[in-house]
């Protein structure tokens, strides 16, 4: 991390949309979010906390959201979550943008990260720190959503 800046953890690379600070901030015990991927629909949820990091617990659900498979629990610490927004700055481009969806029309940060043959585009909510809102995959001129924020729940005031 640069002592400039928190949002840039290395040289060479884009600055993430949120820090450690704010990632933690944003994602206290009890927030679940309902993503829609390829696989079907999951929840993540933040099971428990400290300085350092996460328990998260991703459960696989039913088209009537209902647990269909084990609960997977995993450990993260802040920086790591962080670090998972932390892309090459030649290969990343960052506008803001808004974005209508699920969760509504929410300002983004917009991501495209081009990988090779592919441009990846990662969509983070200004307001919900933490994974982003959307995720989409462009190759060979063919966009597909990867991954998609349907519902947020377990913040204050929301």
């Amino acid at each position: 991390m640069t002592d400039a800046d928190p949002h840039i953890l290395a040289l060479g690379l884009a600055p993430t949309p949120f820090t450690a600070a704010e990632i933690r901030a944003g994602c206290p015990v009890g927030r679940v979010s309902i993503v829609r991927t390829p696989d079907g629909l999951g929840s993540i949820r933040f099971a428990s906390d400290d300085e350092e990091g996460a328990w998260i617990e991703d459960t696989p659900l039913d088209e009537n959201g209902e647990a269909a498979g084990p609960v997977e629990r995993e450990r993260s610490t802040w920086l790591e979550l962080q670090e998972h927004a932390a892309f090459p700055a030649q290969s990343a481009t960052i506008d803001s943008a808004e974005l209508t969806g699920p969760l509504g029309t929410l300002p983004c940060l917009r991501y495209a990260v081009r990988r090779g043959e592919a441009v990846l585009v990662f969509w983070f909510a200004t307001d919900l720190p933490g994974m982003p809102i959307r995720v989409e995959r462009t190759e060979g001129g063919t966009t597909r959503v990867t991954l998609e924020v349907v519902s947020v729940s377990g913040l204050p005031g929301r």
